[in-house]
């Protein structure tokens, strides 16, 4: 599904030049969920973001399902990211003025889905994540785990074939960050792709594979729970 070839990436200033990323060689198979661990400011969110093509690096190689979107154009960026890819964040990102309902659906507005078929998708999710309830609902409403299981249902809501979560229980206590990994878990046994950015080794056990960066390089790599892959 990914491929990452000496991936590079430089902040530049007219001052200072620094190197977020420094040819970072990473492969995700379709279905495998990799954990990315590292201190604050290795590179973790840069990473994310170049294979969530919110960003392009300034060198290397980046193939997306066989097709190499280095520099692609935005809108065919646009394109992949919407059809093909959920996100996930620590901070929730859910829009305070929309419902529950609303939040999940609105990718599919984005995507020109039929209004029945929004509301069958919709429904169905937020039955499968327990939200039926709180449907009508404002984000400031919830909890925070509820807050984040609107996120995970938004993220799906699509069917990616890819989802990338930045510390998706960052902000839970234990409970509910363990109710979030369940989730992820659950879409990834079902064939879903995940890559993880977390500083919890607890979150990081779940996955098949740990990638370790440090200064904008991949230091080690270590074998998570069974793939099923």
């Amino acid at each position: 599904m990914i491929a990452a070839r000496d991936l590079t990436k430089v902040f530049r200033t007219e001052e200072v030049e620094t190197t977020a990323l420094d040819r970072i060689r990473l492969t995700v198979d379709d279905g495998e969920f990799v954990a990315v661990m590292g201190p604050s400011g290795c590179g973790k969110s840069t990473l994310l973001n170049i294979l969530g093509l919110l960003d392009t690096p300034t060198g290397g190689e980046y193939m997306f399902h066989g097709d190499d979107v280095s520099s692609c154009p935005e809108r065919k960026r646009s394109r992949l990211r919407r059809g093909s890819i959920g996100f996930v964040f620590q901070s929730f990102n859910l829009i305070d003025d929309l419902t529950v309902a609303e939040n999940v659906e609105l990718p599919l507005v984005y995507q020109r889905v039929t209004a029945d078929e929004r509301k069958r998708k919709v429904s169905e999710l937020l039955e499968k994540f327990s939200l039926q309830p709180r449907r009508n609902h404002f984000p400031q409403q919830l909890s925070g785990g509820q807050q984040q299981r609107v996120a995970v249902a938004r993220a799906v809501v699509t069917e990616p074939k890819l989802i990338l979560a930045d510390e998706p229980t960052g902000n839970l206590d234990s409970a509910h960050g363990e109710e979030v990994m369940k989730l992820l878990m659950d879409l990834n046994e079902a064939g879903t792709s995940i890559v993880m950015v977390t500083h919890s080794p607890a979150c990081a056990a779940h996955a098949h594979r740990v990638v370790n960066l440090f200064d904008g390089r991949i230091v080690t790599e270590q074998r998570g729970r069974i793939s099923h892959v």
